[in-house]
């Protein structure tokens, strides 16, 4: 029980530290949101997803799409909280400026 507990605190003291950096989550790799990025191409067509079970009903679907990472690289769908009450979830988007490729990328606003 005591090797739990000890367990339990360094596993919170991790996240918590992890919080106060303001790192980025795994998931969430390459420019901030709404950061436009001069991309070489279009990205490839959407892959298929089969959308898993909702965790609860305060969790959103946020549909899986490519990501600009200096090459095209597939972000799987996934639930989510939203991190605040009225959280909009915006996804990713690419757009074409006088002939130039540009990613956008998507989160929460």
């Amino acid at each position: 029980m005591k090797n739990n507990k000890m367990l339990g605190a360094a596993l919170l003291a991790g996240v918590l530290s992890f919080c106060a950096c303001g790192c980025q989550a795994p998931n969430a790799p390459g420019p901030a949101p709404g950061v436009e990025v001069n991309v070489e191409s279009d990205p490839p067509a959407p892959l298929a997803e089969v959308v898993s079970p909702s965790p609860g009903s305060d969790y959103v679907w946020i549909g899986g799409s490519w990501s600009w990472q200096n090459h095209w690289v597939w972000e799987s769908g996934r639930w989510e909280r939203p991190p605040f009450a009225g959280a909009v979830y915006v996804p990713h988007r690419y757009v074409d400026h006088n002939g130039k490729h540009v990613f956008v990328r998507g989160g929460w606003r």
